[in-house]
């Protein structure tokens, strides 16, 4: 499917791999081939939005960027972008294809279901030249991210924030990259519930999420924010037991995911039927297989008054690729990360024609702009004033192991 997909210049596949957590819906998605798009503008995002899913009342697929926020807040962002996917864009696809065990159902404008479907069928993979290893290098070494942590752990301390989220970014130039492998390197290292290969013209996102930012389920929005990471250990059950049982006990962990839900409940009630918004799990630890995380989820009915689009603005950028209170973190985020973040933590699903939507958190992911070469990766933690400067460094070396595997990988 994704061979056949990648001539479109518009493609978007998402993949549950299988998971069967709660309000699971769709196993595999690809929408391929724009019918009808929605480009960003200078403001009004959110309500243009709005207008296009009513207008089209069809399926719609697309990303938020993180720096959407400059919108919702008016911020600013400054640092420099290698990757240059734009701040919104949605699409009305071509075609549509729904893939679960048992079968696949094809949607199209033209009546050509089966023909699309021998095509696929048809399609051969092709062979790629061997990938050169990407020079990797960091915008932050060690001692300059250690010095920065303590900073902002400063600002905690003066009252500025409570919780900060801090990313570094990974990045290689003049790299010519075989997406579709490295995706599927990606997905068998590290299988995650939202992830997607994504394409506009040049520029790629290759993303093993494992983390919703919110859905959209009749008249009940659903967030699942993450915040508490500890590492598998796939050779001996026992530490890899241990360390699960560490990380829900873990204080520090319980701290993060606290503030991290209670700014959840706090956005959602901007929209939500008074006494509705609940907290269905807290503190539940879920494995993957390179880590092992904490998650809660949170719920609340949306007000009649509120359309699926406000939801979305109100909840915008998530809490746990921020911190709290959220504009405070974003204007220190602004201020201390050194690379415009774009797409990474920022938002990519789909909407349905009858206007229920599901998105992830842009995460664990590889951006890649073909026609300059510049690939990118970003990771980061949860910063408070307890944090371990030192183990936040680790955890974001943690977080980009697999990412790294994939590339040694690939490169053989």
């Amino acid at each position: 499917m994704l061979n056949w997909a990648l001539p479109f210049n518009i493609c978007c596949f998402l993949d549950n791999h299988n998971y069967q957590f709660s309000h699971h819906a769709y196993e595999c998605l690809l929408a391929a081939g724009c019918r009808s798009g929605l480009d960003p503008a200078p403001s009004d995002n959110f309500l243009r939005l709005r207008e296009f899913s009513n207008t089209h009342k069809d399926w719609i697929f697309g990303h938020l960027s993180y720096d959407l926020k400059n919108e919702i807040e008016l911020l600013k962002s400054e640092h420099p972008d290698g990757i240059g996917f734009p701040d919104c864009y949605f699409f009305v696809p071509e075609i549509l294809i729904q893939l679960n065990q048992q079968e696949i159902s094809i949607g199209c404008f033209n009546g050509e279901h089966e023909s699309i479907l021998r095509q696929i069928t048809a399609v051969k993979t092709k062979s790629v030249a061997e990938l050169i290893p990407p020079q990797i290098r960091q915008r932050f070494q060690r001692d300059d991210y250690i010095t920065t942590i303590n900073t902002l752990k400063q600002h905690i301390l003066r009252g500025d924030c409570y919780e900060i989220n801090f990313c570094q970014e990974f990045f290689a130039e003049d790299v010519k990259l075989p997406v579709i492998q490295i995706y599927q390197a990606l997905s068998d290292i590290s299988p995650n519930p939202f992830s997607a290969f994504y394409k506009i013209d040049s520029r790629y996102l290759l993303c093993a999420s494992p983390e919703r930012f919110l859905k959209k389920e009749g008249n009940m929005l659903y967030s699942q924010p993450i915040k508490g990471t500890r590492a598998r250990d796939r050779q001996n059950s026992h530490r890899d037991e241990r360390n699960k049982e560490e990380l829900f006990k873990s204080e520090k962990d319980r701290s993060e995911n606290v503030m991290v839900v209670d700014l959840v409940r706090n956005d959602l009630s901007r929209v939500c039927v008074e006494g509705s918004v609940k907290v269905e799990e807290l503190f539940g630890v879920y494995a993957f297989p390179q880590v092992h995380q904490m998650i809660s989820t949170i719920s609340g009915e949306i007000r009649e008054d509120q359309d699926f689009s406000d939801a979305i603005r109100a909840c915008f950028p998530m809490g746990s690729m921020t911190g709290a209170p959220k504009r405070s973190v974003m204007q220190l985020i602004e201020r201390y990360e050194k690379t415009k973040r774009g797409l990474f933590s920022g938002a990519l699903g789909y909407i349905r024609p009858d206007q229920d939507f599901d998105f992830n958190v842009v995460i664990r992911s590889i951006l890649y702009n073909e026609e300059s070469g510049y690939l990118s990766y970003q990771v980061g933690s949860g910063i408070t004033f307890y944090s371990d400067p030192a183990a936040e460094y680790e955890e974001c070396l943690l977080k980009a192991e697999a990412i790294k595997r994939v590339l040694r990988e690939v490169s053989g």
